[in-house]
C-alpha cells in the first residue's frame, strides 16, 4: 500500500492543511503535483490498495478547471481516495461535489471529505493565519478518524456531499497579476505558473485568456514584483466582507 498526496497549491495553503491531514495518516507519502504543467498526469496509475489525498483549492465555489483536467487523466483503479476543498472562508459550494464526481469518474473510490479553511489567497485579510493551531487540532482529529476508515476499508457509496448538480457556473477570472517595474526577469513566475500564463520573453505580462487567478506567480516571486490591481481587490473584498465575516468551521464528511 502506498501514499499519495495530489495537491493543487499555488499558494501554499492548500498543501498547509494536506499536510496537516496526511501526517496524520502516514510517515512518508509520494507527492504528485498538479501545478505542473509538464507532467504527463495520464500516465499516472494507482492500485486498489493505494490510498490518495487529493486536494484544490476551492475557485468561485469550483474546482479550479485545470486541476480537474489533470485529475481526470489519471487512472484509480480503485484506489482510495480523500477530497479535500479548501477556501478563503467564504464558501466552498460545489467543489467536494466536483471533485467526487470528476474523481470517481477517473475510477477513484471515495472514502471521506474534508472541507477546510485556509488565509484566502487574495485578500489576505480574510481567514488571515489559517489554518491555526485550532484548525490543526481540528484537521488531525479528522485524520485519525479517517485512518480508522482507511483501516477498515470502508468506502460509502455516496458522501452525502453538499452542492448542487448541474454545478453552478463559475464566474470566470477579474483579478490578473502583472509585473511591476520591480521585475528582475528571473523568469520564476513563468516557470510556476500552472497553465503557461507567462512567457519567459515578456515575464511583466500576463496572458488573461489563459491566467485563472491562482495568485501562484505572486506567492512565487522572489522580489515581491507581481501585482493585482489594488482597486480591484479593495472592491471585492468590500463585496466579501460579509460573507467572511465570521469564522467559518471545518468539516468531515
Amino acid at each position: 500500500m502506498k501514499y499519495y498526496e495530489i495537491l493543487f497549491s499555488p499558494t501554499g495553503g492548500t498543501k498547509k492543511v494536506a499536510d496537516i491531514l496526511m501526517n496524520t495518516l502516514c510517515d512518508a507519502s509520494i507527492q504528485v503535483d498538479l501545478m505542473d504543467r509538464e507532467a504527463d498526469f495520464a500516465a499516472q496509475t494507482f492500485q486498489p490498495q493505494d490510498v490518495c489525498l487529493a486536494a484544490v483549492p476551492s475557485f468561485g465555489g469550483r474546482v479550479p478547471a485545470v486541476a480537474m483536467e489533470r485529475l481526470g487523466n489519471m487512472k484509480g483503479n480503485g484506489a482510495r481516495v480523500v477530497l479535500v476543498a479548501v477556501y478563503g472562508n467564504r464558501a466552498y459550494e460545489d467543489t467536494l461535489l466536483e471533485l467526487e464526481d470528476g474523481l470517481r469518474a477517473a475510477g477513484f473510490r471515495p472514502i471521506a471529505a474534508v472541507a477546510a479553511v485556509a488565509e484566502h489567497s487574495i485578500m489576505r485579510q480574510f481567514a488571515a493565519g489559517r489554518p491555526d493551531q485550532a484548525d490543526r487540532r481540528e484537521l488531525e482529529a479528522f485524520g485519525a478518524e479517517i485512518a480508522r476508515r482507511i483501516q477498515n476499508d470502508t468506502a460509502p457509496e455516496h458522501l452525502g456531499l453538499p452542492g448542487n448538480r448541474p454545478y453552478h457556473p463559475f464566474g470566470g477570472v477579474l483579478l490578473t497579476p502583472q509585473g511591476t517595474r520591480s521585475c528582475t526577469g528571473c523568469e520564476t513566475c513563468a516557470k510556476l505558473c500552472p497553465v503557461g500564463a507567462i512567457d519567459p520573453e515578456r515575464p511583466r505580462q500576463t496572458d488573461k485568456a489563459r491566467c485563472i487567478s491562482c495568485m501562484a506567480c505572486v506567492a512565487a516571486c522572489p522580489e515581491g514584483a507581481r501585482k493585482v490591481s489594488s482597486l480591484l481587490v479593495a472592491a471585492s473584498a468590500k463585496m466579501l466582507k460579509k460573507a467572511c465575516a465570521d469564522r467559518k468551521a471545518n468539516e468531515l464528511f
